[in-house]
């Protein structure tokens, strides 16, 4: 973990060289803040990284849905074409922000799997209690808190448990997608936000304990905007 740690810092410092050594792990993941474009790039360097020396696996992201790929693609394939066979949602996922990583695997033959909860399930998540219990109830309130300050203590506390669900029922398909694409000597890097990446309530909790598990939740970078202000206007207008 450390040798891949100083991959990290090495970036987050601003530096483009990596160092030769990394540690081997069966998966990485990478928890990132969605509007940090730093973030984006410590990814790509690490993808770069692995893929430099024929150990990366599969590109996994949260920003594409399970079941969307680029095997059938070439390494010179097109970012049109990258861009259709991951079913790619521009309003949610800005590609001028996750294109350059998804491209620096495809360039190096390496698969891009899409491994989001499609959303076409996710109203049925929203409905399955079964999930309240797939976490320990410390980390399930853990989970609860952090929906809530997440959406800066506006939501009605009724839609926090269906939420909470569909938070479970993402970071399940996220490890089932990455379980499904393992390679032995290689690794399997997956991109997504921090809170899916946290060990104790997110994606790590439904892998496999005999897996080797990298996880780096990157440091928080101050925020583009102020998320808050934002939604309190939009409940604000929302308002009869």
């Amino acid at each position: 973990m450390r040798l891949l740690l100083a991959v990290i810092a090495l970036s987050v410092a601003g530096c483009t060289a990596l160092p030769a050594a990394h540690v081997a792990a069966d998966v990485v993941l990478l928890g990132e803040q969605h509007d940090a474009a730093q973030h984006q790039q410590i990814a790509r360097d690490v993808v770069a990284s692995l893929a430099d020396r024929g150990e990366l696996a599969a590109l996994a992201l949260e920003m594409a849905e399970h079941g969307a790929s680029t095997a059938a693609l070439p390494p010179s394939a097109g970012e049109a074409d990258v861009k259709a066979a991951l079913q790619w949602n521009e309003q949610a996922w800005p590609w001028a922000a996750y294109g350059p990583v998804v491209m620096t695997a495809v360039r190096a033959g390496v698969t891009v799997i899409g491994a989001n909860l499609p959303r076409t399930q996710m109203r049925a998540a929203m409905a399955d209690a079964r999930l309240d219990s797939a976490l320990p109830e410390a980390f399930r309130a853990k989970a609860l808190a952090a929906l809530r300050e997440g959406h800066c203590d506006l939501l009605p506390e009724s839609q926090i448990a269906p939420m909470a669900r569909v938070q479970v029922a993402r970071d399940q398909s996220m490890a089932r997608t990455i379980s499904q694409a393992l390679v032995r000597g290689k690794t399997v890097v997956l991109v997504t936000g921090g809170q899916h990446a946290d060990p104790q309530m997110g994606v790590p909790v439904y892998l496999p304990i005999s897996l080797h598990v990298v996880t780096q939740v990157l440091p928080p970078q101050p925020p583009a905007r102020d998320y808050c202000a934002q939604m309190r206007e939009q409940f604000k207008g929302a308002r009869p």
